[in-house]
């Protein structure tokens, strides 16, 4: 695992899961779930103005690392939704199952990267304020598979902004090629094909920049 911050941000501190589950709100059924996905939780690294040693405020005051050790791999990731989303501080999740991990965030919505071994894994802090650190974990986690010819001196809002559209892009040409495949009525598969064909468009305008 090439994971590794100052000494200074560790904290390495088990977080029991009733202190979780109890302070969250959840429903009954997710309260279960939390109790059966989950196994233990661990404070890991804690990154402040402080602990990194930076002279310059941000927006952002505090981002945790919390390692999350799951009992299911297939579990709820409404689950990590609930803790982020409830919580004052910046999360990034690391999820660990037997010898896999997995590394997550919450911003606007959840965003995981695939499940890898643990000694492939990688994360790194880059900026020199605890906003530039928050969006370079943006960036590893969320655009983990850059879609489109972007620069990355782009906001990272509007590199997310563009993937999304890709990505329903993507989906739309998908569905739109099955249907036409099925469909046996002459004007019906045209009108599908004219679809297509915008979609197409469309993407290869987006993957080069031209949004």
């Amino acid at each position: 695992m090439r994971i590794e911050f100052p000494e200074a941000t560790k904290v390495h501190r088990r977080i029991p899961k009733e202190a979780f589950y109890k302070r969250l709100q959840l429903s009954a059924a997710l309260k279960d779930k939390f109790i059966s996905d989950v196994d233990r939780i661990f404070v890991e690294n804690s990154f402040t103005v402080d602990s990194l040693n930076f002279t310059t405020e941000a927006d952002v005051k505090e981002i945790l690392l919390l390692s999350v050790t799951l009992k299911r791999k297939d579990f709820d990731k409404k689950i990590i939704e609930a803790i982020a989303r409830q919580n004052p501080h910046q999360l990034v999740f690391l999820l660990m199952y037997g010898n896999e991990c997995q590394l997550a965030l919450y911003h606007k919505k959840l965003y995981k990267t695939e499940w890898i071994p643990e000694n492939e894994l990688s994360l790194k802090l880059r900026g020199q304020t605890l906003d530039d650190i928050w969006d370079g974990l943006i960036e590893q986690i969320a655009l983990h598979d850059e879609l489109a010819e972007t620069s990355t001196s782009e906001a990272i809002e509007k590199r997310l902004e563009t993937q999304e559209k890709i990505l329903k892009l993507e989906n739309q040409i998908q569905k739109t090629e099955a249907a036409a495949w099925k469909e046996q009525q002459p004007k019906k598969r045209f009108e599908l094909y004219s679809k297509l064909q915008d979609y197409k468009t469309k993407l290869e305008e987006l993957k080069h920049g031209q949004s």
